[in-house]
């Protein structure tokens, strides 16, 4: 019995006596019950406490006793799961019945909700075409945040505008990689090759070229042509989704955003060509900043687009997370810039420090940066060049928003390097303009925080 059968015969049962299905929580814990995992290593996955992740445990152990009139809990789960499943299908076979998990009578989709089964569809439908798929490094998705139109958009410029150069940008911690995987998830049936490449440590172009390949079983044959080519006739035979996650760490660091780095320019090669050759394929770039190709070329000409994240806009992200004074929720998320990565080291904080007291924790009248938010913001201010931080040093001690004029004065640099200085914070997400009778500009309060404690 895998952990998938589990998740589908405990909805089941937990459908039968509540009515409800399984939240997002609830899903987690089951799984981490199935893999042996501790309530505190079960607890970390979800930001919320190990009590409240044992509250959860005891009000579905309750459920799925009563159900099945046995007392279940964390240490007899498994083995009393795998015989009252196993019972149950030997009286009724279309609980086990995967095979047709697609008809209309199936006892277990009926247990799911009608995004769920059209999900398991998908993935049916999916597996029985030719197709490759290589999402082993990509994300798993344990609670998606709402971000409806950000899909919208994607799948517009992709399935009804052919798109074939995306970027999607933002900070680190925004939610790009999961709004993608998102996007993925729901499209499965529609690539014939989807590939996920991360970035952190990036290798050769032409190593990367190979592992494609090797993913969609062709021999390399480089007697009448390139790797570069066939990698291209690749692309014009077969609708094909690479996506490259993490592409900052092809720039430079210490230098302007979106300077590559000379042994990586192979990538911008292929990017260059991937938006001006004819194909049917489509490559999504995953960055916290702005490549420089990507920021002279006008969308009118040429095939690409970018989509900037900013913050999550509704408090959603708090449910279920045992939090308490809902009316301070909103206060909440806009101190923290709706950055989900924040947010969630804060829910942790909040249920581990003040019992889930979002009010008094509120209450303490500080901008709280744990140690995960001042590693995340460290990285990320390391890799600017020393006019920005200057500039930033300068912004974050002032009190008052700044102009162009003001910083001129302020910081006694030249015209040309303020200028490239406040585009590269801009095409970092770390900068935005205010207009009024001047144009200001205001720095994000979180790297504000971080510059004045910790630089």
């Amino acid at each position: 019995m895998n952990v998938n059968e589990v998740l589908h015969f405990v909805d089941h049962l937990v459908v039968e006596k509540t009515g409800k299905h399984l939240d997002d929580v609830q899903k987690v814990l089951i799984e981490g019950i199935w893999q042996r995992q501790s309530y505190d290593e079960i607890a970390k996955e979800c930001s919320v406490t190990k009590g409240h992740m044992g509250d959860v445990s005891s009000k579905l152990m309750q459920i799925l006793s009563e159900e099945l009139g046995e007392n279940i809990k964390k240490s007899n789960f498994r083995s009393t799961l795998e015989r009252a499943y196993y019972l149950k299908s030997s009286q009724n076979p279309k609980i086990s019945d995967h095979s047709n998990i697609c008809g209309n009578n199936n006892l277990i989709l009926q247990a799911i909700n009608k995004p769920q089964k059209q999900a398991l569809k998908r993935e049916i439908n999916t597996k029985s075409k030719f197709s490759h798929q290589d999402l082993s490094i990509a994300p798993k998705i344990i609670k998606f945040y709402p971000r409806e139109t950000e899909l919208k958009t994607l799948s517009n410029w992709i399935f009804n505008q052919n798109i074939s150069l995306i970027s999607v940008l933002g900070l680190s911690g925004i939610g790009k990689s999961y709004l993608v995987k998102r996007f993925v998830d729901l499209n499965l049936d529609k690539f014939e090759v989807i590939i996920w490449k991360s970035l952190k440590c990036p290798a050769s172009f032409d190593l990367l070229i190979d592992e494609i390949f090797k993913i969609c079983e062709i021999n390399i044959n480089q007697k009448n042509t390139t790797k570069l080519n066939q990698l291209f006739e690749l692309l014009r035979a077969r609708k094909c989704l690479l996506i490259f996650d993490e592409l900052e760490n092809l720039f430079m660091e210490g230098q302007l955003a979106g300077q590559c780095q000379s042994q990586y320019e192979d990538y911008q090669s292929f990017f260059k060509r991937i938006r001006e050759t004819d194909h049917q394929s489509h490559a999504i770039l995953i960055s916290q900043e702005k490549c420089q190709e990507m920021k002279y070329l006008d969308c009118n000409l040429y095939p690409i687009k970018c989509l900037e994240l900013s913050g999550l806009k509704n408090v959603e992200i708090f449910f279920n997370m045992g939090l308490k004074d809902e009316d301070s929720w909103l206060n909440l998320l806009n101190l923290y810039e709706g950055n989900p990565y924040y947010l969630q080291n804060i829910i942790y904080c909040i249920n581990s420090i003040f019992d889930g007291s979002v009010s008094d924790f509120l209450a303490e009248n500080e901008l709280i940066i744990t140690k995960d938010i001042e590693s995340k913001l460290e990285l990320l201010f390391n890799r600017l060049s020393p006019k920005e931080q200057k500039i930033i040093s300068k912004l974050s001690n002032s009190d008052q928003l700044l102009s162009r004029e003001d910083l001129k004065v302020n910081l006694e640099m030249s015209s040309t390097d303020l200028i490239n200085g406040l585009e590269s914070l801009k095409n970092r997400y770390l900068l935005t303009k205010i207009k009024g009778d001047k144009i200001m500009f205001n720095l994000s309060h979180i790297f504000k925080e971080y510059v004045r404690n910790y630089c």
